[in-house]
């Protein structure tokens, strides 16, 4: 069943993209940055390169059920995630790419005296996540619609940022990182959990996998260093990077 839901997931990463995201190797002229490069795209990515890995596919607002299923939180153990995190009641936390606010809503009551800046880049899961800051009734939640290349944060404002199988799908990874980077307080901490590409026994697509490796290279590339690699999670590492 698990494996199912795996193929059914990727197949929803196509149906989510619009045409804007898609990026061709006649698109290169246009970045003028150096940062990236640009080949014929495989099934499911986008034909753009960072550092030597393909930028995956993005999920999209129609792979809402997904981010929802009722058996994520024991495949994926949330709780033991939660626990990972080490929050204090006073954070500021930020959950990029945030979606449906699944993890939004498990962060908000452990930063009761604090905040969780929510932040995606489409205006539908931004519409998902104020009907759920209702339901769940969490005035500590501010949703954030950033771009592709800006989280739209405060500089110096946050104690942790999390990234949930999302830092191998943006567009502009090193913006976006620049820009989290520069939205940490001096001590604050980026967390990214992404299923382990060094296990080939974990059921999901290559792209959408990332070792701790290349995690590291890319995030020494915005002046980041890993602080340690958590990996109590049944298929995901968790990956703790500061100044």
């Amino acid at each position: 069943m698990h494996r199912l839901c795996i193929l059914l997931f990727t197949s929803l990463l196509a149906c989510g993209r619009s045409s804007s995201q898609q990026q061709s190797p006649a698109q290169a002229t246009f970045d003028t940055t150096g940062y990236y490069q640009y080949k014929d795209a495989t099934r499911d990515g986008t034909g753009k390169l960072y550092m030597g890995r393909e930028i995956a596919q993005v999920m999209g607002h129609l792979g809402a059920s997904w981010l929802e299923r009722p058996e994520r939180e024991r495949e994926e153990r949330t709780d033991l995630l939660l626990k990972a995190l080490n929050l204090k009641p006073t954070d500021v936390v930020t959950d990029i790419g945030a979606g449906t606010g699944f993890f939004t809503f498990l962060l908000a009551p452990k930063v009761s005296k604090g905040q969780v800046l929510a932040v995606d880049i489409q205006p539908e899961m931004i519409e998902y996540l104020n009907a759920g800051k209702t339901k769940h009734k969490t005035a500590n939640v501010q949703p954030v619609l950033g771009t592709e290349s800006d989280p739209k944060l405060p500089a110096g404002s946050i104690d942790l940022a999390i990234l949930i199988d999302a830092y191998h799908e943006f567009s502009y990874p090193r913006e976006m990182m620049q820009h989290i980077a520069k939205a940490l307080k001096p001590d604050g901490r980026i967390v990214l959990v992404e299923y382990r590409a060094e296990d080939p026994n974990v059921p999901i697509k290559e792209l959408h996998k990332l070792s701790v490796t290349q995690a590291t290279k890319e995030m020494k590339a915005v002046g980041l260093r890993l602080l340690k690699n958590d990996d109590r999670l049944p298929q995901q590492h968790i990956m703790f990077f500061g100044h």
